[in-house]
């Protein structure tokens, strides 16, 4: 029997070692599997851990955040609640000539029935303005608000106001506007004359009428492709000087500020490029330093003074007056009266004298004198280059108040 135990006991033994041995190591492998659970590679906790990363999170957002503010994010938020919408309603007149006048000749008494008849109509315009006072001053252009009878301006509190025109120079394009408000956003005005060419610009504006939908202005951001740019566009209106632009410059946008990367109003909004019916990513601004000016005379005078006169008729050159008196180009303007005790008679300009230059600007064609008259002020002292007898001269031309 004892044989017997001994027996089991040793064929039992390697049994109870193995058991043993398994327990042991599998208790061991859980407790380092739970510990790995529980805390991280340095010897941190799991939670402890989680919190780390979350920090490290938010701290990695705000300095994306805080890169992706930059100047222009900065100019934009500084200037856009001194940007308004302007919607206005214009009276205009229109003239009917009735098919059955061609019948009865110009009879007095068939015209009164069937002569030409005339007939008003509202319509309505849109466009854009910058608030440039506290107590509500606003800048637009003529072309957007000179001829309205009603006027309402949007603010990008939603507030909105009826304005009154203080005064409008169709001549420059310029119109000052004012509400009758307290406090209000304004924009400052930068130095138009320091503008840099490739410098970053905003142009800020209600393009498409996108203004009434959100009440905040709409941004397009570009550079300043060129200065000093001259354009006539007609019916007496100059743009003279002008800030060349790429930031897109759309319908509706007229008269909404050109700012700079500091928040200034640098222009005005006032002429797109369209050879197409449509932008081609050129557009042009009215420096802000020739829109103080207007403005000043605006506020004081409710227009501006041009009552000055010469007493110069003149003409662009042709090619066959250009080859009669020699001349390379057929370029400047020919005098072809001087009218009697008039400032260019008491200056020595002669019929038959060739405008060449004007104060260091070269004079190509009438429009071009126009375009300059258009900021001539009584006063004015002009330094006039004119080709007499194929020798170049220079005359001074004193602007005069006219007599008329």
């Amino acid at each position: 029997m004892k044989k017997v135990f001994i027996l089991l006991l040793v064929m039992l033994l390697p049994l109870i070692v193995g058991a043993w041995v398994g327990y042991s190591f599998g208790f061991q492998k859980g407790e380092q599997s739970l510990s790995g659970e529980m805390q991280n590679g340095d010897g941190q906790p799991e939670a402890i851990q989680a919190l780390y990363q979350t920090g490290n999170r938010d701290s990695i957002n705000q300095e994306i955040y805080s890169q992706r503010q930059n100047a222009i994010t900065r100019s934009v938020a500084h200037a856009s609640s001194a940007v308004v919408g302007i919607n206005v309603t214009e009276v205009r007149e229109y003239r009917y000539n009735n098919p059955w006048s061609q019948f009865f000749g110009d009879d007095p008494f068939f015209r009164q029935y069937f002569g030409p008849k005339t007939y008003k109509q509202e319509i309505k315009g849109l466009g854009s303005g910058f608030i440039i006072s506290p107590d509500g001053y606003i800048i637009t252009n003529d072309h957007v608000a000179g001829n309205a009878s009603k006027i309402t301006v949007t603010l990008t509190s939603k507030e909105k106001y009826d304005a009154e025109i203080i005064g409008t120079d169709p001549s420059t394009d310029v119109c000052l506007l004012k509400i009758d408000g307290h406090d209000l956003p304004y924009l400052r005005l930068g130095n138009s004359n320091d503008v840099i060419i490739a410098e970053w610009v905003i142009a800020l504006g209600n393009p498409f009428g996108l203004f009434e939908i959100s009440d905040k202005p709409t941004v397009t951001v570009g550079v300043v492709s060129a200065t000093g740019m001259n354009i006539n566009a007609g019916e007496g209106r100059y743009y003279r000087d002008m800030i060349q632009t790429d930031a897109s410059i759309n319908s509706g946008n007229s008269g909404g500020p050109l700012i700079n990367s500091v928040g200034e109003a640098i222009g005005v909004n006032s002429v797109i490029f369209t050879p197409n019916q449509g932008s081609v990513g050129v557009g042009f601004a009215i420096p802000i330093n020739r829109v103080k000016k207007i403005v000043d005379e605006l506020r004081s005078h409710g227009k501006v003074e041009r009552n000055f006169w010469t007493g110069l008729d003149i003409q662009s050159v042709d090619g066959r007056v250009a080859r009669y008196f020699g001349l390379d180009k057929a370029e400047g303007v020919i005098i072809s009266d001087v009218k009697r005790n008039s400032p260019a008679a008491k200056s020595g300009f002669k019929v038959g004298d060739i405008i060449v230059d004007i104060n260091g600007e070269p004079i190509k064609n009438e429009e071009a004198v126009n375009s300059i008259l258009s900021e001539a002020r009584v006063g004015d002292v002009w330094k006039v280059k004119i080709m007499r007898e194929k020798e170049l001269q220079t005359l001074q031309l004193k602007l005069e108040r006219s007599q008329r």
